[in-house]
Formats: C-alpha cells, structure tokens, sequence
C-alpha cells in the first residue's frame, strides 16, 4: 500500500498534472469571459440584425411529448458564434505573438551583428591599429 501512495503523490507531483491543472482552471475562467463576450455584446447585436429571432420555442408534438428542436438549433447557433469570437481572439493573439517573435529574432540579429564584425570591419580596424603604431 506504502508503494502505491508513494507512486500516487509522484504521479500527481509531476509537471504535466500540474499544467494541466493550471490549464483547466484558467480554461474555466477564460470561459466565462467567452460566454459573456457572446451573451452580452456579440448576441444583442445578432438579434437585432434579425430581429430577435429566437428558435428555442420550436418543437414539435408527437402524443404527449415535445421534441424541442428549436433547443438544439439555438445551441448550435451559441456555438457558432462561439467558436468565432473564440477564433479571433486567438487569430489576435497569434497576430501578435508573431510580431514580438520578429521583433525578437531582429533585436537578436542586430545583437549578433554587432558582436561578429564583418571582414572589412575587422580589415579597418587592422589598417587603423597599424597606423596608430
């Protein structure tokens, strides 16, 4: 038994559980500004533009039951939405991570530059050490 909880503590000790730990609960929060980027400004402005159409009140009655699928396309309809705003927030940071990547690779080459003269660099600076002697 000493043997299994020790291999328990080291399984939940280890990196990845905690990343993905880090992971689901960030994801958790970022959901929430999702949801409300959809519900709160990204779905007023649909429903006006088609004049608050709602399709959660279709359904269709076969005997005493309701098949809402009404319920369904309105789900589908979040989703899509969903998943768009969800793409371009990460397109924007994409965009913007690419721009920071370049400017680093740019710094760095401009730093590589100046460390490692050229042959005529070096050539100059021979002559002007010469001529000082």
């Amino acid at each position: 038994m000493k043997g299994f909880i020790k291999e328990f503590k080291e399984f939940i000790s280890r990196g990845d559980v905690m990343s993905m730990a880090v992971g689901i609960i960030i994801g958790g929060a970022f959901t929430t500004i999702i949801t409300s980027i959809v519900d709160d400004i990204i779905g007023p402005v649909i429903g006006l533009i088609v004049g608050g159409l709602d399709f959660s009140s279709i359904s269709v009655g076969i005997g005493d039951a309701q098949i809402m699928f009404g319920n369904f396309i309105q789900a589908v309809i979040n989703f899509l939405i969903t998943a768009f705003v969800l793409f371009m927030i990460i397109k924007s940071f994409n965009k913007m991570k690419e721009k920071a990547d370049a400017l680093r690779k740019k710094e760095e080459a401009e730093a590589a530059a100046e460390e490692d003269p050229s042959e005529e660099t070096l050539l100059l600076r021979e002559i002007r050490d010469s001529l000082k002697k």
